[in-house]
């Protein structure tokens, strides 16, 4: 059985002369449930102990609708503050762009002011990769990219992504910026198989964009299946899973880094030994049929 190849251990973040592994760590919960700094630190010693160099965070994360915004940068920020040595040992990565109730702006006033308060409550000098967390229709992208050249050349970022954002609008920012977007982050998964067909990661490979991919485990549905197409693509994963002595959440992992476009999970647990786990995702190969078993199971369909 002819078998795709695995993802190298480590890979360029685009064309920033950056290198990441082939996984990420996300920290959308990081300020959940009464986290101490401790604790978040044990996350991150599990996340690079597990060989994982990209971590991701924004700073809507921690917000519960009421207050808590930017709670989990400003949690990182401790955790980089008490033992500076961690900061060299990972490309941080953050999003702005989100201000509640609005939702969006990306207005220059408040994206600039948006990256200033990121660098205050991470307690970093830089951020490696900046991304705009979801759109502003209202804002221009020459506007946009007049911000994010500026906080570049005064060195308080490194290189720039987009997250959520449609072809269309990666490639009108795109074509405003001086310094080329290096990663593109929608939602993919198994059960989330839009930016697979709809030429996304054609956009991706065409641009050298890198693809993170947030919530890839669907939300958890492929855990706890809901539907006949939950069940239908996890007994897919599973054919793979039980072959190879992995879980399901692994096999979920390595069927997106089977993927040509490179795309790197962004894992989602707070969990040490689930963080750990991810890691073995770089030592499973697919056979093309068993990878195109999946996405006709996600499908619902047979391919024409």
């Amino acid at each position: 059985m002819s078998l795709l190849p695995l993802p190298s251990a480590e890979r360029p973040l685009g064309g920033s002369g950056l290198n990441i592994s082939p996984i990420a760590w996300g920290m959308w919960r990081l300020a959940e449930d009464g986290r101490t700094a401790t604790d978040a630190a044990r996350l991150v010693h599990a996340a690079l102990d597990a060989g994982i160099k990209l971590l991701d965070t924004a700073d809507i994360y921690g917000f519960n609708g009421k207050d808590g915004f930017g709670d989990a940068e400003a949690l990182l920020g401790e955790v980089i503050a008490a033992d500076p040595g961690l900061r060299n040992r990972f490309v941080l990565a953050t999003k702005g762009g989100i201000m509640p109730p609005l939702p969006y702006d990306q207005s220059s006033e408040y994206l600039s002011a948006a990256i200033d308060a990121s660098l205050r409550r991470l307690k970093v000098e830089v951020i490696d990769l900046y991304q705009v967390h979801r759109p502003d229709i209202l804002a221009h992208p020459a506007q946009v990219a007049r911000v994010l050249d500026d906080a570049v050349a005064s060195g308080k970022i490194r290189s720039i992504g987009v997250s959520n954002f449609t072809q269309a609008q990666v490639a009108a920012l795109n074509h405003f910026l001086t310094n080329k977007l290096v990663v593109t982050q929608p939602e993919i998964s198994p059960l989330r198989i839009t930016a697979l067909e709809n030429g996304e990661m054609d956009q991706a490979m065409m641009l050298g964009l890198t693809p993170l991919a947030w919530s890839p485990l669907g939300g958890g549905r492929l855990a706890a299946p809901e539907t006949a197409r939950d069940l239908a693509v996890a007994e897919a994963l599973d054919v793979v899973a039980k072959d190879r002595g992995v879980s399901r959440t692994v096999a979920a992992y390595s069927w997106l880094m089977a993927h040509p476009a490179g795309i790197i999970p962004i894992i989602g647990s707070q969990n040490p030994a689930r963080i750990a786990e991810g890691a073995a995702a770089l030592s499973v190969q697919w056979s093309r049929e068993e990878w195109y078993g999946v996405l006709v199971a996600a499908r619902g369909e047979k391919l024409p």
